[in-house]
């Protein structure tokens, strides 16, 4: 088992044809079973090309209804994303992945209300966020796959570059993962740290999770409270950002300091306050998680 995605997750890129959105679908068919799962592209003006053998539709109702794909990934430049986030959701696909980084906020606050207003079934993960892998199985996005390992520990992040750390040394320490999860740190996203949580703790084949949160907003903070009444398995922590100045963006549009509860320190003497174990070294996550099992 894993969340989200498995080896039978069938896969259109959105954006196929732009440098970006090949690379990565060329490396994410090299991965494991990544051949079968990636059936389709998407460009409206290339419908009937293809792309290394992967046909390309014009539209993502097309591709879904030519090869029964119930995910997308999203490779289209920022002034576009958001459009093809609800082409995604018209099409009624289970999950979309968007990648693409600096979506304007206008954007994504007018497609986040819309799912939300017209009750789509379509969960969001991103935008700017590094996508998922269930290890030796799929991986959707630009999350190298080479340091994963198939196991038992979840991985939930706001950080791109810390999911990869998080993965590295669970696997060096012999410990796999059951699936890596990066949420992307924009303001406005769909899946956060409390969806994923609770998707780990209802799953049979995950018996403890990482979560890495970063300074700014209050995300981290209500799925600490959530798990302290909720999980019945093991979370450990760690929240980017300990040193930053309050009122200085960080890196990702959301890592703002606003005040009070989403200072790193505030975030962590909460977490800890509900039961999860935090470290303030990113060096010692993995072995802060095998301290607990």
């Amino acid at each position: 088992m894993s969340i989200l995605i498995n080896k039978d997750t069938k896969v259109i890129t959105q954006g196929i044809t732009g440098k970006t959105g090949q690379f990565h679908t060329h490396m994410c068919r090299e991965y494991a079973d990544g051949k079968n799962a990636f059936v389709a592209g998407v460009h409206p003006k290339k419908a009937g090309e293809n792309f290394e053998g992967v046909p390309i539709f014009g539209t993502v109702k097309e591709a879904k209804a030519a090869t029964g794909a119930t995910v997308s990934v999203i490779y289209v430049p920022p002034a576009g994303a958001a459009a093809a986030i609800w082409e995604a959701a018209e099409a009624d696909l289970d999950l979309v992945i968007c990648i693409t980084e600096g979506i304007p906020v206008r954007d994504m606050l007018e497609v986040r209300n819309r799912m939300r207003d017209e009750n789509k079934k379509t969960l969001l993960l991103g935008p700017n966020c590094p996508g998922l892998i269930t290890p030796d199985e799929i991986k959707i996005g630009i999350m190298p796959g080479h340091i994963s390992k198939k196991g038992r520990i979840g991985v939930v992040s706001r950080s791109g570059t810390l999911t990869y750390e998080a993965v590295a040394q669970l696997t060096e320490l012999g410990l796999g993962q059951s699936t890596a999860v990066g949420i992307g740190g924009d303001p406005i996203n769909g899946l956060k740290h409390i969806d994923i949580l609770k998707m780990f703790n209802d799953d049979p084949d995950t018996d403890a999770v990482v979560m890495i949160g970063e300074i700014g907003g209050p995300d981290e903070v209500e799925a600490a409270r959530w798990a302290k009444d909720n999980m019945k398995k093991p979370v450990v922590g760690f929240i980017a950002g300990v040193t930053a100045p309050a009122g200085k963006r960080m890196g990702h549009a959301g890592a703002l300091i606003s005040g009070g509860d989403d200072t790193a320190d505030a975030k962590l003497k909460i977490m800890e306050e509900c039961g999860i174990r935090t470290t303030r070294d990113p060096s010692e996550m993995g072995r802060l998680l095998k301290s607990v099992l």
